[in-house]
């Protein structure tokens, strides 16, 4: 049986000030804070807000679902907690960095060296090996890889024995995995995963989902995924649930059939 956090996301609604900060000794216990979030794509009659003033926490150490009908804003939310985009007003900090007001290129190293990634359609690169797939992002940065934890990672994942297979090599459910290792190798301060299970048959679909859940409760890792899949959000500690734009309830402990009877009535939301 998983274990669980108890409340691994705090969802509020917005606040016309940001407040204070105290400084206090040790990390962050977010991992990601979204303040006041608001998006918009276009300008006038052809605006839309496709995030509405959102705040919402990501505590360390949680595996959070982020879930809602087409066009509610969860690839946004997610977009604009990992810097892809930038908040047309509120703010985002990522541990203890606030991403506002920060160059394309300081972005660019933020993303890099303190989010990992994982996307649905896994994004490797055919003719580069397990390995070094996994490492890529550290010879991005030009850092030494540290051997002993790329060992970890890979027997995480369970891939210690395919370092030197390619891609092509590999089912679908092991290439997420490299995804996955991909993304854990620079011990980032959170793991977004867009739709992860969206390309895999039920059988990879849990794998990929358990190495998730694995890597929260044992390496301690933080992980944000968007996911239309009531299965697969109930892996999660906790699921934020939006619809247009705006935070439409939280489940925590979630189970399959919460969310899916949760997401039936969004609409009425």
């Amino acid at each position: 049986m998983r274990s669980k956090r108890a409340r691994p996301a705090e969802i509020a609604p917005a606040s016309s000030g940001h407040g204070r900060e105290l400084s206090v000794p040790g990390p962050p216990a977010y991992a990601v804070r979204l303040e006041s979030v608001s998006k918009e794509y276009g300008s006038g009659r052809n605006a839309v807000r496709a995030l509405d003033a959102v705040t919402a926490r990501f505590r360390r150490g949680t595996f959070t679902a982020v879930m809602g009908p087409s066009g509610s804003g969860k690839s946004t939310l997610l977009n604009c907690a990992a810097g892809l985009d930038r908040p047309t007003s509120g703010r985002v900090v990522l541990g203890g960095t606030e991403l506002s007001g920060r160059s394309e290129t300081e972005l660019t190293e933020l993303r890099r060296d303190r989010i990992g990634f994982v996307f649905q359609a896994y994004n490797l690169l055919g003719a580069l090996t397990v390995e070094e797939n996994v490492t890529l992002p550290l010879r991005l940065a030009d850092r030494r890889t540290d051997q002993a934890f790329l060992r970890e990672v890979l027997t995480a994942v369970g891939l210690h024995e395919h370092v030197g297979r390619r891609p092509s090599e590999l089912s679908g459910g092991q290439q997420q995995r490299v995804a996955v290792a991909r993304a854990l190798i620079t011990q980032p301060d959170v793991v977004v995963a867009d739709e992860p299970t969206g390309a895999l048959d039920t059988f990879s679909s849990t794998q990929v989902l358990e190495l998730l859940r694995h890597v929260v409760d044992r390496m301690g890792q933080t992980v944000l995924m968007v996911t239309h899949d009531p299965v697969a959000a109930s892996y999660a500690d906790s699921v934020v649930f939006l619809a247009d734009g705006r935070l439409a309830g939280e489940l925590t402990q979630p189970t399959s059939a919460q969310v899916a009877s949760r997401m039936t009535h969004l609409g009425e939301w």
